[in-house]
Parts: C-alpha cells; sequence; structure tokens
C-alpha cells in the first residue's frame, strides 16, 4: 500500500503544480476568447502540432481532473470546427476519462472494497447486472459531474474497454452541442448559455431510456 500511496500523492502535486503553473485568469471564458485568434494562427501556421498539443492538453486535464474540460471542449469547436473538433474532443476526453478510472481503481479500489466490504458487494452486483445502463445515463446527463463518474466507476469491477465504450456513447451528444457552440465562440457570454435547463433535462430523459426498458422488461418477465 506503500507504492500506492506515493503514487496518490505524485499525482496529486503533479495536479498542483499544473494548476499553479497556469497563468491567472487562464480557465476562464474571457481568457479563451482573448486568445481565440492567436490558437486559430498558430493552427493555421502549425496544424499537426497544434492538433497533438490540443489532444494531450485535453488528456491530462480529463485524466488528472483538472478544471477545465469545457472550456476545451469549446476551443475545440472555435479552431477544428464541428467534424474534427468533435473527433478529437471524444476520443482525448474518452481516452482521459479512462485514464482517470484507472487511476483510481489502481489506487484506490482495494481500500475501498476492503474497508465498504457489503455494500461494495450490492454495488458490484448491481454494476455487472446494468452497469452499462448507468453509466450511458450519468455520461448523458451533463448535471452529473464527469469527475465523480470516473472515480466512481474506478471502484467497481466493469472492464475497460466496456467503460471506455459507453463513455464515448454516453459523451458525444453534449460534446458535440459544445463544439458547435464553440464556433460562435466569440458572441458566448456565459458557460451557462451552452445548455438550457430544457436542453439538460431532455439528456437526462434519454439517459433514463435504457433503464427504464431494462426495469419494465424484468417486471413484465413471466
Amino acid at each position: 500500500m506503500g507504492v500506492r500511496k506515493g503514487l496518490f500523492a505524485l499525482l496529486i502535486i503533479m495536479a498542483g503544480l499544473l494548476l499553479y503553473l497556469l497563468p491567472p485568469g487562464t480557465l476562464s471564458l474571457s481568457a479563451l476568447k482573448h486568445s481565440q485568434a492567436e490558437f486559430a494562427h498558430w493552427h493555421a501556421q502549425q496544424p499537426v502540432l497544434a492538433i497533438v498539443v490540443f489532444f494531450g492538453c485535453y488528456f491530462l486535464t480529463a485524466a488528472f481532473s483538472i478544471p477545465g474540460a469545457t472550456l476545451l471542449t469549446l476551443l475545440g469547436g472555435a479552431i477544428f470546427g464541428l467534424v474534427q473538433g468533435t473527433v478529437l474532443v471524444a476520443l482525448a476526453a474518452t481516452s482521459g476519462a479512462t485514464a482517470a478510472m484507472l487511476i483510481s481503481r489502481y489506487l484506490l479500489r482495494d481500500w475501498v472494497q476492503r474497508r465498504f466490504s457489503r455494500t461494495m458487494e450490492k454495488v458490484n452486483q448491481g454494476i455487472q447486472r446494468d452497469g452499462g445502463h448507468y453509466l450511458f445515463a450519468l455520461r448523458l446527463a451533463p448535471v452529473f459531474p464527469f469527475v465523480l463518474v470516473n472515480l466512481l466507476m474506478g471502484l467497481t469491477p466493469m472492464g475497460v474497454i466496456r467503460y471506455a465504450a459507453i463513455s464515448l456513447l454516453g459523451m458525444l451528444p453534449a460534446i458535440m452541442v459544445y463544439i458547435n457552440t464553440g464556433r460562435q465562440l466569440s458572441q458566448l457570454q456565459s458557460l451557462g448559455d451552452i445548455l438550457s435547463p430544457g436542453m439538460m433535462l431532455m439528456f437526462a430523459l434519454l439517459g433514463l431510456l435504457p433503464l427504464a426498458a431494462r426495469w419494465l422488461a424484468r417486471q413484465t418477465a413471466p
């Protein structure tokens, strides 16, 4: 357990350093809008390098649960457009979320399983039975914290490939909304303007449909 504690401390330090080294105001909509032209110029001059750097930054942001993924998604739409931006963000977000889940699993899973064995036994059974549907619903509803999903699913026995595939499908609709909004970044006044309450409710209901269908099938089964 000493090695795991050391790795956990190292990850915390790395995340803290990344946040500390960022210039003040970097993680804000106004700073992003101010730098949009500079980013666009850099992409026009060195498109491959811009793609690699953007993907790497997004991956690290997601993997280490650093604030700023929403802003990076908007930037992806502003710089790379709808199609390329969606592909880049979807792949970076999925791989980063999977890395975060594996970090949680490696550092915390054994301790949590022992400490809360009775509770986790029920959770594990539920995940094995309906885990894919729950994960899809959580990913599709933007109101549920992205970071918390990674942490909680890392404590369960869900397979890595299954986790990545379902996360990709669940996050894709919201990613496309943010990417499309990012194409009009200069006109955006607030992050709260992106997803209206009605749209968030629609995503939540859409995510609940598989769970409702599965519950209904069990209730009507002979």
